[in-house]
């Protein structure tokens, strides 16, 4: 019987956000991860938009990268190219990939006090499987991950495993595994859990009912927040952007609503890592009105044909996966990744969410711009950024709040 390696992603839960923007000292393998991790997220959020079109989705980038880095540290030959190339990871070094992601767990868990933002990882191995000392070793002291060697064969052993996530989101995600196949042999999780309050709250008094126009055109109800203030904003032709600061300022949500005679499938088009730097570089300080629905949800998606579609199709083959890193190819079956899960959460309300936001040189353009109104009444895009280090944190299209 085959050996297949699972790979589960729990994901997060976002309720607020907030980080100071600071200028820290530049530390070359963290910008180039960071950059890679960018490349990475809307590749990835390109290919759910194919698949998904029309629904909500809700991802994390870095969380999927960052358990994609642990099986990275067993991965070799062709294996380990094409895991390359899909998490843009070409012309870094295993130590310089993994002492990067040891430096921006760090600073992205350290970043705000009045921020909460937790990343864990953990490896749970069946019982009895040697795994090779150096990979354990390397997903130990680089990803802090709690290793376990559990008897998958137990009746209670999913709920060992859905225990730990259920702790590590705050009980925002309860269950990843439903059963243990027979022939899975390790299961690597990531979990990311970020609570923060927007650095000015909505005043829940102002939250009327409003209309907001879904794909179809029909038209639903939901609760719109609004606020006045001053706001890093952006428009063209094409779309409005905001970034709305949490806690201390240094993550943000940034809110890109489409333009009424364009569409959010039109704006998708032209997403890609280039542009959303370019544009959220345009953001100045200007005063206006911002109206954001408040909304709750869930998404859940298994990734495997999207990272096979990224370069990723030799790490997927039974036949031709080689992972011989992370434990000794034996006469025995070769092991190979069974099923990349990822599932979210996210909470959007008055007192916050998740958020980045940059301040830089665009206070001399304020005078010169007039009073924007932006209502996000319509599909829109956002993504939560650390604005330090450019990490995307999540990304998503919404549709139908």
């Amino acid at each position: 019987m085959l050996r297949s390696l699972f790979s589960l992603l729990v994901l997060l839960s976002l309720i607020g956000d907030a980080m100071a923007q600071q200028p820290q000292p530049n530390v070359t393998a963290n910008s180039r991860l960071a950059s890679a991790n960018t490349r990475f997220g809307f590749k990835v959020f390109e290919q759910l938009a194919k698949s998904d079109a029309g629904k909500n989705i809700f991802v994390s980038p870095s969380s999927v990268a960052f358990t994609l880095a642990m099986i990275y540290n067993g991965a070799s030959g062709e294996t380990q190219q094409g895991m390359a190339t899909a998490l843009e990871l070409q012309g870094m070094s295993l130590p310089e990939i993994n002492q990067a992601n040891a430096a921006l767990r760090t600073m992205l868990a350290s970043a705000d006090p009045k921020v909460q933002l937790n990343i864990a990882n953990s490896l749970w191995a069946r019982k009895g499987l040697v795994f090779k000392p150096e990979f354990i070793k390397r997903n130990q002291e680089f990803y802090a991950a709690e290793i376990s060697d559990l008897d998958f064969a137990a009746p209670n052993a999913p709920q060992t495993i859905n225990n730990w996530v259920n702790q590590k989101t705050n009980s925002k995600i309860t269950k990843i595994v439903d059963q243990i196949p027979s022939d899975a042999v390790l299961y690597l999780l990531n979990a990311i859990y970020f609570k923060g309050n927007w650095a000015t709250p909505f005043d829940k008094t102002k939250t009327k009912d409003g209309p907001f126009t879904l794909l179809s055109g029909a038209k639903k109800k939901l609760p719109l927040m609004s606020q006045n203030g001053r706001f890093r904003y952006f428009e063209n032709e094409k779309f409005q952007a905001i970034s709305l600061p949490y806690g201390a300022g240094r993550m943000s949500m940034y809110v890109f609503l489409p333009a009424k005679n364009s569409s959010l499938k039109n704006f998708q088009a032209e997403l890609n890592a280039t542009n959303f730097e370019n544009w959220t570089s345009e953001l100045s300080s200007t005063e206006g009105n911002i109206a954001l629905p408040r909304f709750k949800l869930e998404y859940e998606i298994t990734l495997n044909n999207t990272l096979k579609a990224l370069g990723m199709e030799t790490a997927f083959d039974s036949q031709r996966a080689n992972f011989n890193e992370m434990c000794a190819k034996s006469s025995g079956p070769n092991l190979f990744i069974g099923e990349v899960k990822h599932k979210t959460f996210v909470e959007v309300n008055e007192e916050g969410t998740e958020a980045a936001a940059v301040t830089s040189g665009g206070m001399h353009l304020t005078s010169f711009a007039p009073p924007f109104t932006m209502t996000v009444d319509r599909p829109f895009f956002c993504a939560i950024r650390d604005n330090q280090t450019g990490t995307l944190l999540f990304m998503g299209a919404i549709v139908a709040p």
